[in-house]
């Protein structure tokens, strides 16, 4: 095909069949308005998931063509998740959030959770706001190393 990334090609199909899928699925269910953006963004990480046990698979039997592929896919899907904010971020973040409440105490903990997940809701919150949210409990001293 002139011009065109048929991996990537390949993997949007994937991507649109398993949403339609899923959508079709949910709408059985008596859901009318069909998949949320966080059950979206659940599937995405799936096919990660899906593709990162794979590759290691291919990796084990021999197979690095097959587990170059599934890189390819995962490289093409990871482009509509959320960009994952990097670990030194995170902890400046998490470091504001605790200087910001001043809270160091067990009490403060939940508070300094919220505040942490909310700092990186832009990123890949679901992931990085449960990270986020213990890094301040660790900190204040409310928790355990994460």
């Amino acid at each position: 095909m002139r011009g065109r990334d048929l991996c990537a090609t390949s993997t949007m199909r994937l991507i649109l069949a398993a949403l339609k899928d899923r959508d079709i699925a949910e709408r059985g269910k008596g859901n009318v308005a069909g998949l949320s953006d966080e059950q979206i963004l659940g599937l995405l990480r799936s096919m990660v998931k899906q593709r990162q046990e794979s590759i290691r698979l291919y990796e084990q039997g021999g197979r690095p063509e097959l587990a170059q592929q599934e890189a390819n896919e995962i490289a093409v899907i990871e482009q509509f998740l959320p960009a994952q904010m990097d670990p030194q971020a995170m902890d400046n973040a998490v470091a504001a959030v605790i200087a910001e409440s001043r809270s160091s105490d067990a009490e403060g903990h939940g508070t300094g959770n919220g505040a942490a997940e909310a700092a990186v809701s832009g990123t890949d919150g679901l992931r990085q706001g449960r990270c986020a949210g213990q890094g301040a409990a660790f900190v204040s001293g409310a928790g355990r190393a994460p």
